[in-house]
């Protein structure tokens, strides 16, 4: 065995443990999901009896779950632009070389840490159409802006976006000033040079150079997006009047609170089939963009 041969199995041996646990953890119950997704599984006694896509055609015919479905998609096309936006903003302002850039930047990065139940309860708080944000309003006086928000289903699923907005936006900006800190400054100088603008200088030169990173931010958010779940229903529950209702909160529901296993199941298929329209193609042009450099 050549000393070549003997690097290959000693990194087959190192990653074979790891390939285990994934492939049993992580693949293995992806499959045995599915496959509860096709079996009559009602109550606490397993029933593996194989009913093909039946399940799936109940689902797709519950006025709840496509309600879901098109909350989702709202919450999704709100919160992408917007904390991308935003994360942009707080970047492009920590580039200016501000005080306290330190300061500021942790500040913006702290909700990040937190998890989606600590800001869901939070801005539950805040929303409480009796106390936070309307008392403000109010001793300013400003009640025409007062709200139900969390408690109105006009309005219910914008404050759903404000608050997952508030905690992702910190991430969108690391990553943004991190991107625009990499850019060479000689780039700039000479963009200045040629008599460019500060808006020409992003509009021409630093955004696109920014699109690798723009790429990652909207594949990670829509990850977390479509499949979101605790925010929602620590805020809200799917309320009011399932105005803010989306798949990972009925899949809950049907599961551990209707014991609809096999519904629980077919639910929880098509959320990682929604999640893989969006990771798949980013792995694809990922692998592309390798080879070709």
């Amino acid at each position: 065995m050549t000393s070549r041969q003997k690097e290959r199995l000693t990194s087959f041996l190192l990653l074979l443990p790891s390939i285990i646990l994934i492939g049993v953890f992580v693949y293995g119950f992806i499959g045995w999901t599915v496959y509860v997704s096709m079996s009559k599984w009602r109550g606490m006694v397993p029933d593996y009896t194989f009913v093909g896509l039946r399940n799936y055609a109940t689902l797709f015919s519950l006025h709840r779950f496509r309600v879901g479905v098109k909350n989702n998609i709202i919450f999704t096309a709100l919160f992408i632009p917007s904390s991308i936006l935003l994360g942009f903003f707080l970047a492009f302002l920590l580039d200016q070389k501000v005080k306290f850039e330190g300061f500021f930047r942790n500040v913006f990065l702290f909700p990040m840490a937190l998890s989606f139940v600590i800001t869901g309860t939070i801005w539950a708080w805040i929303f409480n159409p009796q106390a936070g944000l309307n008392v403000l309003l109010k001793k300013m006086g400003l009640e025409f802006l007062q709200s139900g928000w969390i408690t109105d289903p006009r309005v219910a699923l914008y404050s759903v976006v404000i608050a997952a907005t508030w905690q992702m936006s910190g991430f969108t900006m690391a990553m943004y000033l991190a991107g625009i800190r990499g850019i060479p400054l000689e780039l700039r100088e000479a963009a200045r040079v040629d008599g460019a603008t500060e808006w020409q200088l992003y509009q021409k030169v630093i955004i696109p150079l920014l699109h690798p990173i723009t790429v990652s931010a909207v594949v990670v958010l829509g990850h977390i997006s479509l499949k979101i779940f605790d925010l929602i229903f620590v805020m809200t529950g799917g309320g009011p009047a399932m105005a803010t209702d989306v798949p990972g909160v009925y899949m809950f529901m049907a599961t551990f609170r209707q014991d609809l296993f096999n519904r629980g199941a077919a639910i929880g298929t098509i959320m990682l089939l929604m999640v893989a329209v969006v990771i798949v193609p980013y792995l694809i042009y990922s692998m592309r963009t390798e080879v070709e450099r």
